[in-house]
């Protein structure tokens, strides 16, 4: 069983950058997809990016407009979601997960079952 941990979330000034980091425990974390998912008070959880077990393949929401990059490694089993050009619509409570089952990419919140605790970013003007 994978346990996960992130870190890294805080308070920016729109246009600012910060980076996300996903700790992981457990075996066989090279074998699992992992993704981030960010949620808003009074909102679903949406999907934010995806990325395959070996790191290869990456997948992200369509209204990041590349401003948002997902990348893993799995010598420190770590997951990383950096963040630039921010903006208001941002801020969010923001989870990294992991498929167990699975090491394709999916944007189907549904699908993963390994969740963190989450941290919160805050992005004022």
């Amino acid at each position: 069983q994978v346990q996960l941990v992130e870190s890294g979330g805080g308070l920016v000034q729109v246009g600012g950058s910060l980076r996300l980091s996903c700790a992981a425990s457990g075996r066989s974390f090279s074998s699992y997809a992992a993704g981030w998912f960010r949620q808003a008070p009074g909102k679903e959880r949406e999907f934010v990016a995806s990325i395959s077990g070996t790191g290869i393949s990456r997948y992200y929401a369509r209204s990041l407009k590349g401003r948002f990059t997902i990348s893993r490694d799995n010598a420190k089993n770590a997951v990383y979601l950096q963040m630039n050009s921010l903006v208001r619509q941002d801020t969010a409570i923001y989870y990294c997960a992991a498929r167990t089952t699975q090491s394709v990419i999916s944007n189907d919140v549904s699908t993963y079952d390994a969740w963190g605790q989450g941290t919160q970013v805050t992005v004022s003007s």
